[in-house]
């Protein structure tokens, strides 16, 4: 992903409210599973952390990220923003690299 989609999908995820809340339990196989579902009728989610839970907010986005096939956007204090592309029906178009 280049800077520009990057700076894009930022935008775009500015005017999201968070779907999801890690807390103490931090991340569980059922936590991950509804993340990935969200996938399926949205392409960009933010996530925010908890106070209360005790992980890193980068590292629970790389591991999510893993887990569900999608891209880190962007991790802000305690906010993560991820980005999966629709395969068959992208909602989302990205600019164009140059070259």
């Amino acid at each position: 992903m280049t800077s520009k989609q990057r700076a894009y999908l930022k935008s775009l995820a500015s005017t999201l409210n968070p779907i999801f809340q890690v807390g103490k339990s931090s991340l569980t196989p059922e936590f991950v599973k509804g993340i990935d579902e969200a996938f399926n009728t949205r392409e960009l989610i933010k996530i925010a952390v908890l106070k209360n839970c005790l992980d890193d907010p980068n590292e629970i986005a790389q591991t999510i990220a893993e887990r569900t096939r999608s891209q880190v956007v962007q991790v802000i204090g305690k906010k993560i923003v991820l980005y999966k592309p629709d395969k068959k029906n992208p909602k989302i178009i990205l600019p164009k690299e140059k070259g």
